[in-house]
């Protein structure tokens, strides 16, 4: 019997304290009478997680090494963390246990994949009616037509316990010691490819669920001929779709949603044959200074006011007065508050959350050192160096432990996420530019005149306009220059940049020796990663001699 057939049976035989497919407005009831978050002043619930549980934790988050895929994932990879299938088979039947014990069971039935053809069926089975509804907030309702897909009949499982926790005895040599207690840790996000199931004990960060899922299709996807991507996406009245490709925090969300542009979705999407289709069905936003006069669809969705049974968004982790209002300014708790909300909350949205294959793609960067300027433009093989390194700064909050930030590469914005061997995900994506020619740009959304510290955050609405030229082509019309250090093609003047000097980002120095000291130190981290990761991988020289610093 499988893991899955496992959990049905358990299901069935639970009685009624399993509450199938609940109604939206019955989740959000539940959530409220078992105290499981508080009704704020405008309707919206708010949450709060333990401190180990703000972010996602990266090291307690593992894959099981079994024969059938262990050749096609990247076991190089840091965030790859192998365990045997006994550990595996040992979680779930702690997660058996615990489910059998607990006085009531959500069960939601949920997709992944806005085209037909790819979607994949996720069932999830949880003790937290929020964590249910967290899923109905970002998991796509099946489709009529689920018979059509790749994953039909090959559905994937989720066990979600975020307030449990492990016995570290029992998992002593099995699993991580945390050094924070000198003990074996007591928090797993585990994933089973094979069987097709994962399960989280220990981790009340509702980001965990989502992210599990979504690395699942990253696993699952390419053998479909689908190219999966962290990316947020929207399409413009003409029907040209754009891709913007970044880490969290680096605006993807923010800039995706944009009154004049149909959003088709945040964070994950798939490319395939007939092009761009969604992962999910809401969005999960960061919400740390976010200003509702720069970015007011996203404050109206979370914080709008409404009957808390119809509202449904989420807060997670962010300061809440006794009155019930938010200070999105605080960070005490923590620097990566959240919102789940869906996407039927924002004004511009596309609603199959499909679109055509994109004609512009944006890497976008927060670049904590202040070198990188605010857009510039990418050749093909400049866009497969910068997608294959993956360059930013990680933002304080976003993983448990991350403080300040500091320079990271995460090949593909999203290295956590994707599991196979880096060069299937790269061909995929040079294949795809190559066949519909694609202009790709870089954007720069972190500091300038200075790194962080001294200079300044990018202006939202300059950034904007910047991103609005890429996309309605205006920047194929401007002079470029090269710059030779980082390999990139910088926009003489841009569309809506009243001073073209914010362009060059050396000129925004006081001291532009200063600059220079720093731009050299971050092109020398580019090439050491570049050596260190790919230096034996036989990537083509047309590529490699693109990296900064060699």
């Amino acid at each position: 019997m499988s893991p899955a057939e496992v959990v049905h049976r358990l299901l069935e035989t639970s009685g009624t304290k399993v509450r199938n497919d609940a109604s939206r407005r019955d989740l959000v009831g539940d959530v409220i009478a078992r105290r499981e978050a508080f009704v704020s002043a405008c309707g919206a619930l708010a949450t709060w997680a333990p401190p180990e549980s703000t972010g996602r934790s990266p090291k307690d988050t593992v894959t099981v090494r079994r024969p059938e895929s262990e050749a096609g994932i990247d076991w190089d990879s840091p965030n790859n963390v192998g365990i045997e299938a006994t550990t595996f088979d040992m979680l779930l039947s702690d997660a058996l246990a615990i489910l059998r014990r607990s006085d009531a069971v959500w069960v939601t039935h949920r997709a992944l994949g806005a085209d037909p053809s790819w979607t994949l069926p996720v069932t999830t089975v949880t003790d937290r009616a929020l964590t249910a509804l967290f899923t109905d907030n970002m998991f796509r309702p099946l489709p009529p037509d689920l018979s059509l897909s790749h994953f039909a009949d090959r559905p994937f499982t989720i066990i979600a316990l975020p307030w449990d926790k492990l016995d570290p005895g029992r998992y002593a040599g099995r699993l991580r010691v945390d050094p924070a207690t000198g003990r074996t840790s007591r928090m797993a996000v585990a994933l089973d490819y094979d069987r097709r199931m994962g399960i989280v004990i220990g981790s009340a960060y509702l980001g965990s669920v989502k992210k599990m899922a979504f690395t699942a299709m990253n696993y699952y996807l390419p053998a479909e001929g689908i190219l999966p991507l962290h990316c947020s996406a929207n399409e413009g009245k003409g029907g040209d779709t754009a891709l913007m490709l970044g880490l969290s925090g680096t605006g993807k969300t923010t800039l995706s949603a944009d009154p004049l542009r149909a959003l088709l979705g945040d964070d994950e999407h798939g490319w395939g044959p007939n092009g761009v289709a969604n992962f999910e069905y809401g969005c999960y936003a960061k919400l740390i200074h976010l200003d509702p006069e720069k970015e007011p669809a996203i404050h109206n969705a979370v914080f709008h006011k409404d009957d808390p049974l119809q509202h449904g968004s989420i807060v997670e982790n962010a300061m809440m007065y006794p009155w019930g209002e938010f200070d999105l300014d605080d960070e005490r708790l923590t620097p990566n508050s959240r919102a789940s909300y869906p996407l039927t909350a924002l004004p511009s949205i596309k609603d199959s959350g499909v679109g055509g294959h994109p004609s512009t793609i944006l890497f976008l960067t927060a670049d904590a050192n202040g070198v990188l300027p605010p857009v510039s433009r990418l050749s093909r093989s400049q866009a497969m160096l910068w997608f294959l390194m993956g360059y930013t700064s990680k933002l304080a909050g976003t993983e448990t432990g991350v403080s300040e930030p500091g320079s990271t590469f995460s090949r593909f914005f999203g290295e956590p996420f994707m599991p196979r061997l880096p060069h299937v995900y790269a061909q995929m994506l040079g294949e795809r530019l190559d066949r519909h020619g694609t202009d790709v740009y870089l954007v720069n959304t972190g500091w300038g005149g200075g790194p962080h510290g001294i200079g300044r955050r990018m202006d939202i609405r300059l950034t904007r306009s910047m991103v609005n030229a890429a996309l309605s082509g205006a920047l194929k019309d401007v002079g470029y220059d090269d710059d030779p250090r980082f390999h990139l093609q910088i926009p003489r003047s841009c569309p809506g940049v009243p001073d073209a000097s914010v362009l060059r980002p050396r000129s925004t120095w006081s001291d532009p020796r200063n600059y220079d000291a720093w731009a050299d130190r971050l092109a020398a981290e580019f090439a050491a990663h570049f050596k260190r990761a790919y230096g034996n991988k036989g990537l083509a020289p047309e590529i490699a001699e693109q990296c900064p610093g060699l």
